[in-house]
């Protein structure tokens, strides 16, 4: 396939708001590639590499972008595929000049709109709306296969582009393959939002497991006999700086168990520190033991996707509580009801308040585990309502806030393009130490600049807490945040797991039932 081909559908399916429209692009685009084409290709379409990680900054496609002439059509996928591995490999003294140089000579090969589609790809601003979930659709309409068996094969494939390969060469035996392995981390299950507990047990059918909502760091921990290696939301390792659940996880007596939890700092009182807290214990590769003694993790689990090899995130939750129950000692695992009554779930969540917890979890006894979506059978209920939203730009501040970026631009992801709808500013909630830390992060990310105001590569995902959410035609989302306020950045969760513009909806919708 020449990449012309492929730009061309990228720019088609930007162009159109229809789900279908864009699904059927896709669906085409991925049947037209040649088997090693596929793995490559979809991860273009989805705005994402084979390669990672490029070492080409924004700075230096600044500086190129429009200073090459473009030319005819002549590039393949391939040769693309070949550019930007060449780029990830360029290391070394003087290896800033080599990038440029290689990506100058495939840019001069390249149409306009090739160029600008590959700059906006290295640097990670390809927002077309093939998000993830369109994708992995699109796959299962261009291999002729059930959405749901792509669906389940994609939570424990890796990429889009393994998972394309796989499907579109291999069918329906070759996703057979893909399922959790103990020591190969998954992308965590996320979940939605319901008002109050009425509301939780109306969306899950009138019967629903509750459980603490712990404000801690999400971890995923896999035990294969002695060895035990922690993941965080993200994946990364962080098996070192937490052995307080290594040991815990090591004292189960199964030999294989994958966990779902999060862990947290509690005071004297076994009350939960702010999650800034805990998150101190996750930069900290040095001198961990001191800092244990200091501040001592505790774990909760939630979750058990695999026990003693089989398999069991495919299971109903009903059955993976009756798995925890019957492996874990009560002390890590999280306080859980079920109850099918607004008056014992209120009372369970009241108790969770009181003990300084953030609210509970809902969730339905009949779900699967939904590995890297914000599946329906999770809810979230918290005393305030509070997003993770995406950093867009930020002002500079005045008075004894001069010198430091201060009010925040905030915009919710939009699924449907790919992009971010605003949602309001905010200056609430900030310490001087976080102007300080943000003001250099978000000059680092830097975009293009105002007299006023900086925006930046959308990278940062911070959790606001506000009061309601209003019509309002200040913004072009025609939604605005009441009284928001910055509660904390977290760099635990990537700008994927943000929440998007249709939560924001479901929590007004909800508002306006609560009328």
């Amino acid at each position: 396939m020449f990449f012309s081909d492929l730009v061309a559908a990228s720019n088609r399916i930007a162009a159109t708001r229809s789900r279908l429209a864009k699904l059927r692009e896709l669906a085409q685009c991925l049947r037209a590639m040649t088997p090693e084409e596929i793995e490559a290709g979809a991860l273009w379409l989805a705005g994402e590499t084979r390669q990672g990680k490029i070492g080409v900054g924004y700075s230096v496609v600044q500086q190129v972008r429009g200073t090459v002439a473009a030319s005819a059509a002549q590039l393949s996928l391939h040769d693309i595929d070949v550019a930007l591995t060449e780029l990830q490999e360029t290391k070394g003294s003087g290896s800033a000049a080599r990038r440029r140089a290689v990506l100058e000579n495939v840019l001069a090969r390249a149409t306009a709109d090739e160029q600008d589609f590959l700059l906006r790809l290295i640097v990670g601003e390809l927002r077309q709306g093939a998000l993830a979930g369109l994708m992995v659709d699109a796959i299962a309409e261009a291999a002729g296969l059930p959405s749901q068996e792509v669906r389940r094969a994609s939570m424990y494939a890796g990429n889009v582009g393994v998972l394309a390969h796989v499907a579109l060469t291999e069918g329906r035996e070759g996703l057979q393959r893909f399922r959790i392995e103990v020591l190969s981390p998954i992308a965590p299950m996320l979940a939605q939002t319901a008002t109050d507990v009425a509301d939780a047990l109306t969306q899950l059918g009138g019967e629903a497991a509750f459980e603490w909502k712990v404000d801690g760091a999400r971890v995923q921990v896999h035990k294969a006999g002695e060895v035990v290696r922690v993941y965080t939301r993200n994946l990364n390792e962080v098996t070192d700086a937490v052995p307080e659940v290594v040991a815990a996880v090591r004292s189960i007596p199964a030999q294989v168990i994958v966990l779902d939890g999060e862990t947290i700092a509690l005071d004297a009182n076994a009350r939960p520190l702010p999650f800034q807290i805990t998150m101190r214990r996750f930069g900290r590769r040095l001198d961990i033991e001191s800092l244990r003694k200091e501040l001592p993790l505790h774990v909760y689990f939630f979750d058990c996707l695999q026990l003693d090899g089989e398999t069991l995130a495919d299971r109903t939750a009903h059955e993976r509580f009756a798995a925890m129950d019957r492996t874990l000692p009560a002390a890590i695992r999280v306080p859980r009801i079920v109850a099918t009554d607004e008056a014992t779930a209120q009372a369970f969540y009241d108790d969770a308040l009181s003990r300084g917890h953030e609210g509970v979890m809902a969730k339905s006894l009949h779900s699967i585990y939904e590995a890297g979506n914000r599946g329906a059978g999770w809810l979230k209920i918290k005393r305030v309502h509070t997003l993770d939203l995406v950093v867009l730009a930020a002002e500079w501040g005045s008075g004894r806030r001069k010198g430091w970026l201060s009010n925040l631009h905030l915009g919710a992801r939009d699924p449907a393009n790919g992009g971010f709808v605003m949602l309001g500013k905010t200056f609430k909630g900030l310490t001087d130490a976080m102007l300080d830390w943000q003001t250099k992060e978000f000059l680092a990310r830097e975009v293009r600049r105002d007299n006023y105001t900086v925006y930046v590569r959308p990278e940062i995902v911070v959790e606001i807490a506000f009061n309601d959410i209003q019509a309002s035609s200040q913004y072009e989302g025609g939604y605005a945040l009441r009284f928001a306020r910055v509660k904390a950045y977290r760099p635990d969760k990537t700008v994927e797991q943000s929440d998007t513009i249709d939560e924001v909806r479901r929590i007004l919708a909800a508002q306006s039932l609560g009328n």
